[in-house]
């Protein structure tokens, strides 16, 4: 494993907390061990660890339901929390030596190329994955996978969609449901500008997010298949330029507040009104909720525009991946239960109802059980599931390679903001020398 590949994993632990959508939630120090669900005698006993303190509560509600339907069969569910970092470190190392992992456990999406370099040392999930992957949106599970094995089971779609301030659009006379290609936008946004206080949209110095997601729901990325860094390439650039002319050609944009949107700053500037948009993953309602509450019943959620009429609007971003390990002595028993807890339909109701995470399942986003009331209807209104059908076969994934951390340091200290903030360097340019830069590093 490269020097490089480690420390840029290491640097960038708290922007993939934010990215999982687990944010606060991951433990400050190792918690004691504790069993989840049921404490049934001569139950089987299976470990779980996990970075994110939320886990807990949807997998003590999967035991629970698994002992319930399967009484000759129990299960004792013994689950650790450690901190993010404490936790894959530990992990990757009780892999490499051969002992001391758990059965099952959670790996962030941008720690998990570290796990399947070589062998990897966890058990593929065809047989549960397979028979139900036309209920799913396929490219969660591909992010998780190699050489046709699917080891990792996704906890949300992560799907980006736009959040729209709906007081501020009919104010500017901008009807949001007109808005179909990134070129709309921008005329959305004059008129934005022409008739109330607001702009349309920030954009980040310190986050790349929305220029992944906009490359990406275009079929670009930042890493080819084969490892390739294609940062540089035409449309990515054209990418950065568009970024760059929101704020300076444009004058419809300002550089975000705080850099990024995880700022306090930003979160305080949007509350007040600030701006009429921004485009995230579904799992960033929970900031609005939790950050924002002043925009309680403005904000409304529609597919991302896209490049050109009939594109593809929208990408799956963030994400952790639950997996069975090798070192499991109750090898069927670990994958039964984890394809009960993660891909069953009750399963996938229990993400969106428990951690209000949008399900990677979409054969439920009509059931019962997810269209009930909840604060995000509350907060955005009762269509999140109808923008979510609707771009349900548009969602795009990306490459997650080994040099993924790097390509998104070196986007987030350098690139973005020689460009969008100093504007010291062309987009060109920029993403040139970012190129070079990883490439370097993997040497």
């Amino acid at each position: 494993m490269k020097k490089a590949f480690i420390l840029s994993l290491f640097g960038l632990m708290a922007m993939f907390l934010m990215a999982c959508g687990g944010g606060g939630d991951s433990a400050s120090e190792a918690d004691a061990s504790e069993v989840v669900g049921d404490d049934i005698e001569d139950a089987t006993e299976l470990t779980y660890w996990t970075f994110v303190e939320m886990h807990m509560e949807f997998f003590q509600d999967a035991a629970k339901r698994w002992n319930e339907e399967n009484p000759d069969n129990p299960i004792k569910l013994v689950a650790e929390t450690y901190p993010y970092d404490q936790m894959h470190n530990n992990l990757l190392l009780a892999l490499q030596s051969g002992q001391g992992g758990p059965d099952i456990t959670d790996i962030e999406i941008g720690r998990f190329p570290n796990f399947l370099e070589g062998q990897p040392q966890l058990l593929p999930m065809n047989e549960y994955v397979e028979p139900e992957m036309d209920n799913f949106i396929k490219s969660r599970f591909e992010v998780y996978s190699k050489d046709g094995n699917y080891y990792g089971m996704p906890t949300h779609v992560g799907a980006t969609v736009m959040y729209y301030n709906k007081e501020i659009m009919d104010e500017a006379g901008v009807d949001i449901d007109s808005i179909n290609t990134w070129d709309d936008y921008v005329e959305a946004g004059k008129q934005v500008v022409a008739n109330t206080d607001a702009l349309l949209t920030t954009v980040h110095t310190g986050d790349a997010t929305t220029f992944q997601q906009m490359i990406t729901q275009h079929g670009s990325d930042l890493a080819g298949e084969n490892g390739d860094i294609i940062l540089d390439n035409d449309h990515n650039v054209r990418t950065l330029q568009y970024l760059h002319d929101l704020i300076y050609e444009h004058e419809i944009a300002e550089l975000t507040p705080g850099g990024q949107p995880h700022a306090e700053e930003w979160y305080a500037f949007m509350n007040e009104g600030g701006a009429a948009s921004i485009s995230m993953p579904m799992w960033y309602m929970g900031r609005f909720t939790d950050y924002m509450p002043d925009l309680e019943g403005k904000m409304v959620i529609r597919p991302m525009p896209a490049w050109e009429e009939g594109a593809g609007r929208s990408v799956g971003i963030g994400g952790t991946g639950t997996v069975v390990t090798n070192q499991t002595e109750e090898e069927e028993l670990a994958k039964e239960f984890l394809a009960f807890a993660k891909l069953s339909k009750e399963a996938n109701e229990k993400l969106w109802t428990v951690l209000g995470f949008d399900p990677p399942r979409w054969d439920v986003w009509e059931s019962e059980a997810v269209q009930g009331d909840n604060k995000f209807y509350d907060y955005f209104g009762d269509d999140i599931f109808d923008t979510l059908l609707e771009i349900r076969d548009e969602i795009n994934g990306f490459n997650v390679t080994p040099e993924y951390p790097d390509i998104l340091t070196e986007l987030n200290t350098n690139t973005l903001n020689n460009v969008l903030r100093q504007q010291s360097e062309s987009p060109e340019e920029s993403l040139k020398k970012a190129r070079e830069a990883v490439e370097a590093s993997m040497n």
